[in-house]
């Protein structure tokens, strides 16, 4: 574990006692209860929750699209949920380059990504520097992709 945390906007090493940091991250768009429990489970699990928020450019490149709600604002929305303690922007897929900013003991994540078969490289490299996975469950029943379906049939042409 990490010997000191650095958290919000507080001065690097000002907050100085030993933490379980876990770390999060997602696009976040149209946020909903889902999202609320994933952020919710993962902060029960550890001291100290940062949550990673995917860039515009980034969800571009992954996903084939932007974000309906731009950046800057889903980082204002997922700082305003009382389990999160530090937004950082999300630039990178990669984990282990995460990893290497941040230091966090414990990655959260949905259980649909389990099955992958590129996740074994992930879990094998945040094994390699001591870092736990914690697979959570999914708690909703529609996705943020069907949200903004459901919107568009909203806007009339």
């Amino acid at each position: 574990m990490p010997e000191s945390v650095n958290v919000g906007n507080a001065a690097p090493g000002s907050i100085d006692r030993q933490a379980a940091v876990g770390y999060t991250a997602g696009v976040f768009d149209l946020f909903h209860i889902g999202h609320l429990n994933l952020l919710r489970n993962a902060r029960d699990r550890c001291d100290l929750l940062v949550a990673g928020v995917t860039t515009d450019e980034l969800a571009e490149e992954v996903r084939g699209e932007r974000p309906i709600v731009p950046f800057l604002e889903r980082m204002e929305i997922v700082q305003s949920v009382r389990y999160v303690d530090r937004v950082v922007p999300q630039t990178t897929m990669d984990k282990l380059e995460t990893w290497y900013a941040l230091k966090f003991d414990v990655l959260f994540v949905g259980d649909n990504v389990r099955a992958r078969a590129d996740w074994k490289v992930i879990e094998d490299a945040m094994a390699g520097v001591g870092v736990a996975i914690a697979y959570l469950p999914a708690t909703h029943v529609a996705s943020g992709a069907l949200l903004a379906r459901s919107a568009d049939d909203l806007i009339v042409d």
